[in-house]
């Protein structure tokens, strides 16, 4: 799964790495301990007069879904498992309409150890500085909020999830979906709307090559927040 990971560049080095091309809401400050239901920069894009648009744009993480009743339901919904989204209805209508990819340098998970204890491990590419998970993201309205008022409507998204293998298969059995530059447009394309299209993408999207490091127990608590953090565990 992904439950915590580390998001610190300027939102300009984001433009210019995803070549997006307008910023929508106001951008978090920098975290080396992004945690559930706090806000992130995510990247879309949209058909606007017979052009593809690609946005950065700020979402809470943690999917509601527009039927929802309450939004405390997106602290269940942080991940989605990429072998059902097609099929489960709280991820479908994003699977076809509403694809996103959430910026990350790296992100923590805990091997859980004979003895009962967890280890927490920080997963990042020696290549590239930024990855980008596949995520969806979705619109809740707020039926506590009149009709028109600039608040009522949240953007929230979720990281996909797959089997993890090889070298990260011991830290922990699920990982992100990690989408290669070369297919950002591929993963990212409002005109792909067919179930079948979708699926093509995600299978052919490659197994990440990620370097697991060791951290302190410090990232346990999302309180503590700095790049010290990052630092390999003594």
């Amino acid at each position: 799964m992904c439950g915590r990971y580390v998001m610190s560049k300027a939102t300009g080095d984001l433009l210019r790495h995803f070549e997006a091309k307008e910023v929508e809401g106001s951008p978090p400050p920098p975290s080396w301990n992004v945690a559930p239901t706090q806000d992130v920069p995510i990247i879309a894009e949209r058909l606007a007069e017979d052009a593809v648009e690609r946005r950065l744009l700020i979402a809470r993480w943690g999917l509601v879904p527009s039927w929802a009743k309450e939004v405390k339901i997106g602290s269940k919904l942080i991940n989605a498992r990429s072998e059902s989204i097609l099929d489960k209805p709280a991820f479908r209508k994003a699977a076809i309409k509403r694809r996103a990819l959430i910026p990350a340098e790296g992100y923590y998970e805990w091997e859980k150890t004979p003895d009962g204890k967890k280890i927490p491990h920080y997963l990042h590419s020696e290549k590239n500085e930024l990855l980008a998970f596949a995520g969806l993201y979705e619109f809740w309205p707020d039926p506590s909020l009149p009709e028109g008022d600039p608040h009522r409507w949240l953007l929230s998204c979720t990281v996909l999830t797959t089997t993890a293998h090889d070298s990260l298969g011991h830290v922990h059995d699920r990982a992100p979906v990690i989408v290669p530059p070369e297919m950002f447009h591929d993963w990212l394309n409002p005109g792909t709307t067919d179930k079948t299209e979708v699926q093509k993408i995600l299978d052919a999207i490659p197994e990440p090559v990620l370097t697991p490091t060791v951290v302190t127990d410090r990232v346990n608590s999302v309180r503590n927040n700095g790049p010290e953090l990052l630092d390999p565990a003594t």
